[in-house]
């Protein structure tokens, strides 16, 4: 309650005076907390100004009317072209996947999943302004056409791609299957340039491309990517192999780019106990972290087991041989893995334009992340480019048994799987020491 000043009856005692004071001060403290409260929960609802964004917009406002009130050619310095160009530029400074996608590139991303396309097969990451092949897929007109892991496509009929956009590089390469494109590297193990020729096809990729019993009773699955079809088709894979007495097991991930993270997580669960951590991502924010766990009820894989890797094996690839490297279920074998472990969401933007933007990273079960490190084998064997292709096309063509007509035919004598042969003697070693340790009864 106020005290009425100008009404006192008579003057005020010094208590009377002191017990004002303290109200006024007490009034004044209160009302300074009540307002930190409040601009502190302004801003935490996006209500207080942010001077730091309103400073910079004000900035980037300011150059685009310069620029177009000045730019010679009017045409190009108009205000949609400008704000367009602006954030091509803020979100793919970032990080090669994040990405500001127009309408039609927009549009193409949610069609992309179920749509068929004609393509030349290949793999492509944008790395340090050039698109650069991850690897070929396997059977697709460039592992055909001997297109290599590392090699950089410089043009596209004719169109060269010094400030083209990983889409605008996507646009060229599709088209119609049966249509003809010419595609021009360079290959950085001979500092030239090349052109290839190719016929686009519809491509569909199968994801267990081999599955076979080598000589031991060793298993073998060749996996060429991560789709929604993967997980099953690997466990019938195992269960295929395990049927037929599998006493260890080579998994073989080399030149794999990748694919769903849900598909990795069930090609991991046959080897962990449910409940046991695969794999997690983690965004900016502490609480940002999601787990995935095995769901697993069954027992795990119980044998020997080599993972083989090399740097076309990528994303989901690297997931799986994190995971199993981690957990001391397998020994990698080959080369350090290409590193993609990152996390990209899709936003919708007004006007049917949205953008990609990395919102996170996968870590294996240890905590070490894979984006731009990726995963070391314990036991290092290095194959040049050449060397993979040259296998590539061996595997796809072993109907050609004969080594003097294989060489005629393909200009090159096949050559020994340098990798695989390492992987076989890891597990010939595991299963002697194996053997060696178990009591004899």
């Amino acid at each position: 309650m106020r005290v009425p000043i100008y009404n006192l009856p008579r003057m005020p005692t010094l208590s009377r005076m002191l017990k004002r004071f303290l109200t006024i001060a007490a009034g004044a403290l209160s009302g300074t907390v009540l307002a930190y409260a409040a601009a502190h929960y302004a801003a935490g609802w996006g209500l207080w100004p942010n001077r730091e964004l309103d400073r910079s917009s004000s900035y980037l406002r300011q150059v685009m009317e310069l620029v177009a009130e000045n730019y010679v050619d009017g045409s190009k310095a108009g205000y949609d072209t400008l704000s367009k160009s602006a954030l091509h530029g803020l979100l793919e400074s970032l990080d090669p996947h994040s990405q500001f996608l127009e309408a039609r590139d927009f549009r193409e991303l949610e069609e992309d999943m179920n749509a068929e396309f004609g393509g030349i097969g290949v793999q492509v990451e944008m790395r340090e302004g050039r698109v650069v092949v991850i690897a070929p897929i396997a059977g697709t007109p460039g592992d055909r056409a001997g297109i290599q892991r590392g090699d950089a496509i410089v043009s596209v009929d004719q169109k060269r791609l010094e400030k083209a956009s990983m889409n605008d590089v996507i646009d060229l390469l599709r088209g119609k299957p049966r249509s003809d494109v010419t595609v021009r590297f360079f290959r950085p193990s001979t500092n030239l340039e090349f052109d290839v020729k190719l016929v686009r096809e519809i491509i569909k990729v199968e994801s267990v491309r081999e599955v076979t019993l080598l000589p031991g009773r060793i298993g073998y699955i060749q996996l060429a990517q991560f789709s929604e079809r993967t997980g099953k088709e690997f466990v019938l894979a195992l269960e295929r192999l395990s049927a037929k007495g599998m006493v260890a097991l080579i998994l073989d991930l080399r030149n794999n780019p990748g694919g769903l993270l849900d598909a990795a997580v069930e090609v991991a669960e046959p080897f962990f106990r449910k409940g046991e951590l695969i794999v997690y991502t983690q965004g900016r924010d502490p609480k940002d972290r999601e787990s995935f766990l095995s769901e697993s009820r069954r027992a795990p894989v119980n044998v020997p087991v080599v993972v083989l890797i090399n740097a076309g094996t990528a994303s989901a690839a690297e997931i799986v041989a994190g995971a199993l490297r981690d957990t001391h279920k397998a020994v990698l074998v080959g080369e350090r893995s290409f590193g993609k472990g990152s996390v990209q969401s899709i936003f919708q933007l007004k006007n049917g334009e949205g953008l990609r933007l990395t919102t996170a990273r996968y870590y294996t079960p240890s905590g070490v992340t894979i984006h731009e490190k990726g995963v070391d084998p314990q036991v290092e064997v290095v194959m040049t480019p050449e060397e993979d292709s040259q296998l590539r096309l061996q595997r796809a063509r072993s109907d050609v048994s004969d080594t003097k007509a294989f060489a005629e035919r393909f200009g090159f004598t096949p050559i020994a799987d340098r990798q695989l042969d390492a992987a076989l003697e890891v597990i010939q070693g595991v299963l002697g020491w194996t053997k060696r340790s178990s009591p004899a009864l």
